[in-house]
This record gives structure tokens, C-alpha cells and sequence, in this order.
């Protein structure tokens, strides 16, 4: 099962070199005058709609001309393509067209990032008569290359191009890359020398694997005199946490990789770092980079030789592309992120996730003031995308940040709103904020109830008579407590 996506490149009547790309539409606002003040860039893509099947229509003629060589790819005839151009003639204001010729460009299959269903594409070509050339404000003709200087030529704030313009011209016209990701492993490169490959991994649920980051550019003289950076290298994995039986898909993309390999560690979970078993034995010279708080909980099995510390605000040189070492201490208290200059991409480990929000991991310095705090830098770094290590690449990470913060302050202000009703104990306080909530949850969400607690002690909000010896007295007997309800 997926979800079908119609894209259309449609190209300008004049100027063969340039196509229609449409500004995104930002998602709503929260009401809230804090969050609302950090707006991200604007964000331009090709137009697009949903793909709906011909319900007791199979074998409709489409109104989009395939080459023989692409009727195997997919049945477009199944498609209600009429349906999906009219909506994007719509978004775009031209109403519904009638004119123009539309080819079949290529299909492309999502990875399956999970949860939600992955989206495949179908990209189509076309042009309008030049009288149908009254373009609105939302839309704009651009070239590969104003397109590319607005990828790699980044500046906080400015303004940014979407996937499926990459996806569906740019990573096409850039050519052969020197190093590919080997066939039959699925995979999406946004921005372009950003590749995600999601593999199967001990992650917890809804997802089922982690995101394998690489970066791996055409290659640069490293200027190794410049003591700046921590550490160089031809390329770069980012946790590597693939299950054993994956183990042979990744030996694959790291033997094609550059022996100049740098290996970044966010943080120490199974679901991160399963894999460094299998870059230690094939490329025992690669450079390892980890928090020391990371290192000491890294079993002798994953990583036995030696390696790199980072705290934060190093840098890092990748075949002449420079990423920063971001302390992002919250979901432990080793944890890092990475933003990568060029893209002004940030890879925030497990800060934040593809859909819903990350736990914190109290038994390894988990922390939701340093989360706060964690999450406010990154807020201040106005990156262009967010890369999560499970799920989906976020388009909105201002949005997204924010949406963390709203829903943690007001999980805390019902907290403390327990409290001064009278909850003393980690039990009444979790019954009370929970309570409309499956009670097989109770467990996993009292990790956070207390990290909570924490952080309203640390602002000195908890009430006067509130006893954290008696709060913490409490964790104790809260597992019985749950299991004879």
C-alpha cells in the first residue's frame, strides 16, 4: 500500500531551460505569540496533487502519453489524471485546463520511513499555450541552476527548494555521482549530497527503522593544514543502527564508500549504533566521533578500538563540505546533532521524530530542561530542514520545534495544575494527567512526569507545601500501584 502523488514539471512556453515552481503553503499557526514569531522560509516546489485510482473505470485512457520503454513502470491508465491536473491548475490559478500536451517524465518510490504510508510519485512534463503564461505571486518560472544556487548556496532564512524538485530534475542533471548507493537498497537524497537510507533497526514503536545518514561528496583536496577541524574525511555515516539481519546491507554501503570514513554517533541507543560492529571490522581506520557520555555506554562489542570526543562547536570536513557539532543534550545527556553548512541541514538524532514526540531517557541523564534549552538552540540555528533518525525529513522546522515546545508546556502545566489539586506522589500525579490514557502507557509516560517535575523544580514553580522527598519516595511503589488497577 502507498499513497500516489501527481507532480508536474511544467516547463515555460519561452524558455525551454526554465519550469513552474509554486510556493508551499506554511502550515497553521498556533496561536501563540512565542511561536509564532519564529516563521521558517519560504519553500518552493513543483505543484503537485493526490492521485486518486479510477474507481470502475480500469482501463480509461490516460491523458498522459509513455514512451514503450516506461509502460512497464507503472499502469497510468488506473489514475485519474484529469482529476489531479485540475486541482494543481487550481492551486496555481489557472482553472481547470483543458490545453497542453502531458508526457510521462518517471515514477519514484518513496522509502519506507514509516509510520504513515510511503508516497510515490508520478512526474509528468508538459507546456502551456503562451497565453496561459499569467503567472500569480504564488508561482515563479526557475531554472536547474537557480534551483541549485538556492540549495547549496544556503543563508539562514532564505528561501528554499522542495524535494520533489530535486527529486524529479535536479539529482538527474547533476549527473553521475562518484560514490551510489548500492542497488536494491532504497533510499532519498534531499538536499542534494544528503542521502537517507532507513534500515530496520531496534527502534521502539510506530517506527521500524533508523535513519542511516551519508554523506559522501564528489571529492575535494582536503586543505589538512587547517587545524580547525576535529576531524576529515572523504565521507560521513550517521548512526549506523541497523538490526544483524541488515548487517550485510550496510557492509554493502560501506565497502563502496571512501576508506577516509568518518562515522558520527548522536547517541549510545541499540536502535544508533548496532552497526558500528560492521564499519569496525571492514574499516577499522575509520574515524569515530561521540560525546564521552555516549562512549561509556557503547558496548566493547559495537566499538572496541579508539575514538574521538566532541562536546560541541567542532567541525567537521567532508570532501570539502563543512557539518557542526551541535550539543544537544535532552533525550540523553550525551547527545549530539550535526548541521550541515552547505544545506543548512540539522540532523537532530532523536530530539525530534517523524511523527509524535521523543521520549526521554531518564536512566541515561535524560533531561527536560536540557531539552527545553536544546530545543530553543536549534530554533535559534533557523535550519531549512530537519533530519530526524526515524521517519521523514521535515520541510517546517520552525513549525515543528515549536509544536515540541507548545505540547511539552502543556503537558507541564497540567502537571503542575495536578499538583496544586493536591497530587503528591508520582501515582496520583500520572492518574491525574493520564487519565484518559490507556493505563498500559502509565509506565513510559511517569519517565516523563518526573522529568517534568524536575524541570518545575529547577524554576522554582512547585508549590510550597510539595515535598520532593515524598515525590520521590513515591517512584518506588508506582509499578505495583499500576499493576493492581
Amino acid at each position: 500500500m502507498a499513497i500516489q502523488k501527481l507532480a508536474l514539471i511544467l516547463k515555460n512556453p519561452h524558455n525551454d531551460d526554465e519550469f513552474l515552481i509554486v510556493e508551499q503553503s506554511h502550515p497553521p499557526k498556533f496561536d501563540h505569540q512565542e511561536y509564532d514569531s519564529y516563521v521558517d522560509s519560504e519553500l518552493w516546489d513543483l505543484p503537485s496533487a493526490q492521485l486518486n485510482s479510477l474507481r470502475g473505470e480500469s482501463g480509461s485512457q490516460s491523458v498522459v502519453e509513455v514512451a514503450d520503454s516506461h509502460l512497464e513502470e507503472i499502469d497510468l491508465k488506473q489514475f485519474d489524471f484529469r482529476l489531479a491536473l485540475n486541482e494543481i491548475f487550481e492551486q496555481i490559478g489557472f482553472g481547470a485546463i483543458e490545453r497542453g500536451v502531458w508526457k510521462y517524465c518517471k515514477y519514484v518510490q518513496e522509502p519506507a520511513f514509516g509510520p504513515d504510508l510511503p508516497v510515490q510519485t508520478v512526474f509528468i512534463t508538459g507546456v502551456l499555450a503562451a497565453e496561459d503564461n499569467d503567472l500569480g505571486d504564488i508561482c515563479r518560472w526557475m531554472s536547474v541552476q537557480s534551483c541549485l544556487n538556492w540549495l547549496l548556496e544556503v543563508k539562514p532564512s532564505s528561501k528554499r527548494v522542495g524535494p520533489l524538485v530535486v527529486v524529479g530534475l535536479i539529482n538527474d542533471s547533476l549527473g553521475s555521482a562518484k560514490w551510489k548507493v548500492p542497488s536494491a537498497i532504497s533510499y532519498q537524497e534531499y538536499p542534494p549530497g544528503v542521502t537517507l537510507i532507513p534500515m530496520r533497526s531496534r527502534t521502539q514503536k510506530p517506527f521500524h527503522t533508523t535513519n542511516l545518514v551519508v554523506f559522501a561528496p564528489e571529492h575535494v583536496p582536503s586543505d589538512s593544514g587547517d587545524k580547525r577541524f576535529i576531524a576529515r574525511g572523504d565521507a560521513l555515516i550517521v548512526d549506523p543502527g541497523c538490526l544483524s539481519q541488515f548487517h550485510e546491507e550496510l557492509l554493502k554501503i560501506v565497502t563502496t564508500l571512501p576508506r577516509r570514513l568518518v562515522v558520527f554517533v548522536t547517541h549510545h541507543h541499540y536502535d544508533h549504533v548496532d552497526g558500528l560492529s560492521v564499519i569496525q571490522k571492514c574499516n577499522p581506520d575509520a574515524t569515530l566521533l561521540a560525546h564521552e557520555n555516549t562512549m561509556r555506554r557503547i558496548r566493547k562489542d559495537d566499538w572496541s578500538l579508539s575514538y574521538t570526543s566532541v562536546s560541541g562547536d567542532e567541525e567537521i570536513h567532508i570532501g570539502g563540505q563543512t557539518l557542526k557539532v551541535i550539543f544537544a543534550p535532552g533525550h540523553t545527556d550525551g547527545h549530539m546533532a550535526l548541521l550541515h553548512m552547505n544545506t543548512n541541514s540539522l540532523i537532530v538524532g532523536d530530539h525530534c521524530v517523524g511523527q509524535g514526540s521523543a521520549a526521554l531517557d531518564i536512566t541515561s541523564g535524560g533531561s527536560m530542561t536540557e531539552y527545553f534549552k536544546t530545543t530553543y538552540k536549534f530554533l535559534e540555528l533557523s535550519p531549512h530542514s530537519l533530519i530526524s533518525m526515524h521517519g521523514r525529513i521535515n520541510l517546517w522546522p520552525k513549525h515543528m520545534l515549536c509544536g515540541y515546545l507548545k505540547n511539552r508546556s502543556s503537558r507541564e502545566a497540567n502537571i503542575l495544575a495536578a499538583i496544586e489539586g493536591g497530587a503528591r506522589t508520582l501515582f496520583d500525579i500520572v492518574a491525574n494527567v493520564y487519565c484518559d490514557v490507556d493505563r498500559r502507557a502509565w509506565i513510559p509516560a511517569s519517565s516523563n512526569v518526573r522529568l517534568h517535575v524536575d524541570h518545575l523544580a529547577q524554576q522554582d514553580k512547585l508549590p510550597k507545601d510539595f515535598s520532593l522527598e515524598t515525590f520521590n519516595s513515591s517512584l518506588v511503589g508506582f509499578v505495583d500501584m499500576v499493576g493492581k488497577l
